[in-house]
């Protein structure tokens, strides 16, 4: 930004760019929000389950019940996301998140929580999830345009993930300093104030959706719209394996090492701290470079997204290990900015929540077996050998996905799709009018 008058005579005053009109400020200010809440809270749920008297697998359980209604209502949610008002579905999945958070919450303070209160619990924010994500994806989309789209996206990414960087710092400080249930209540009132904050957004400029045939015809011809780019399933199931394998060490191996290892949950919120330092500096790179090659780059920047379960296997110091997660952070927020990119460009505006819906689906929808899972693998195999694993599996699915032509190929062109047929257009898909 840079400071302007609005006419001679008249004071200085700061401006927005003008691709920051009101509903990507608004958005990018609930999106702070949240990120500030959301980020502690997931340390606090860890160590809520540990303090509680449970194991690794209890803690893969309770992160298995936020993924699984995730995965079981994504499609659900991107369709409903099409069809009504994008706002009205965030806000209303924002109302649920702060219920059950803030339930979560009560029964932390109020003494022992059981396992299976705080599976159900996490299960309906998972479940809020699931409506949300789609709607908000969407309606980002929507409300940036032209060529400086990808700054817009790498700044709205810049300013959430700093909040994601306070948020784990200061969450695990918090957790170690008053406990988990405090900062599970911090939470519950970020998913409040974000809520009211989505509630002002615009959607005036969005053409009012058709009736169309029924919730089943808009999942068919979103499924249409995902199936025929080889370039959107091919990344999809990259991120099917590679984020449910870093999901498990993350939310099951990290909190564990940091117990046994680190010194606990503060050292756990700063190497969390430093994954998100990282996806800052990345999206601040962003912000200036604009690879041609988009989704060529990006997958390149995602090997190093196996580093921080390999450092977690040996284990390495606190120190090396903030190192590695700022530079995994880093180059995956590289990949984010492009990825964002390519869905702005290439997907029609009015099957944007379903095709993201599809994206979302398919990244988490193995989330919850590998959650499960980690523990009894821990028990099987050791937990070096599983982190270890975790780390192979990632390098191995980002390689073979260069093998499609069109992920190698996709350019970057400056004017959106508005309108699709019935199939994509395979010059269009594979970057044809870069």
């Amino acid at each position: 930004m840079t400071s302007t008058s609005d006419s001679p005579g008249t004071p200085s005053r700061l401006r927005r760019p003008a691709w920051a009109g009101r509903n990507y400020s608004l958005l990018t200010a609930a999106a702070i929000v949240t990120s500030l809440g959301a980020n502690g809270s997931l340390i606090a749920a860890a160590f809520a389950v540990l303090d509680a008297g449970g194991d690794g697998g209890d803690v893969g359980l309770v992160a298995a019940a936020r993924t699984l209604p995730l995965v079981l209502f994504l499609l659900i949610g991107g369709a409903v996301a099409d069809r009504f008002p994008r706002h009205r579905v965030m806000v209303a999945a924002n109302a649920l998140n702060f219920l059950s958070q803030g339930t979560f919450a009560v029964l932390v303070l109020a003494g022992e929580p059981r396992l299976w209160q705080m599976m159900l619990l996490t299960a309906l924010g998972g479940t809020g999830q699931a409506f949300f994500s789609p709607a908000a994806e969407g309606m980002l989309m929507s409300s940036v345009s032209g060529e400086q789209a990808g700054r817009a996206f790498a700044v709205f990414r810049m300013a959430m993930q700093g909040a994601a960087l306070g948020g784990a710092a200061l969450g695990g400080a918090l957790v170690a300093a008053i406990g988990p249930g405090w900062v599970l209540a911090v939470d519950a009132a970020a998913f409040a104030i974000a809520g009211t904050l989505r509630s002002f957004l615009d959607v005036s400029h969005i053409p009012p959706r058709t009736p169309g045939d029924g919730l089943l015809a808009d999942l068919k011809e979103g499924w249409r719209e995902f199936a025929g780019r080889p370039w959107l399933w091919g990344i999809v199931v990259q991120f099917s394996i590679a984020n449910a394998v870093v999901g498990a060490a993350d939310a099951v191996y990290g909190p564990l090492v940091a117990r046994d290892s680190l010194g606990g949950p503060g050292p756990w919120g700063l190497a969390l701290g430093a994954f998100g330092a990282g996806t800052v500096a990345g999206a601040l790179l962003m912000t200036r470079w604009k690879p041609r090659r988009l989704l060529f780059v990006g997958t390149l920047c995602i090997f190093p997204l196996a580093l921080p379960s390999a450092a977690l296997a040996v284990p390495v110091p606190i120190g090396v290990l903030c190192a590695v997660m700022f530079v995994a952070g880093t180059t995956v927020e590289v990949f984010g900015v492009s990825w964002m990119t390519a869905l702005h460009q290439e997907i029609p505006e009015e099957k944007l929540s379903r095709v993201s819906a599809y994206d979302w689906f398919g990244s988490v929808s193995l989330l919850p077996l590998a959650t499960a899972l980690a523990g009894p693998a821990e028990d099987a195999f050791g937990r070096s050998p599983a982190l270890w694993g975790c780390a192979g599996l990632v390098v191995a699915v980002t390689a073979a996905v260069l093998l499609v032509p069109d992920v190698r190929n996709l350019t970057r062109r400056t004017l959106p799709v508005t309108a699709s047929a019935e199939s994509p257009d395979p010059e269009r898909a594979t970057g044809g009018l870069g």
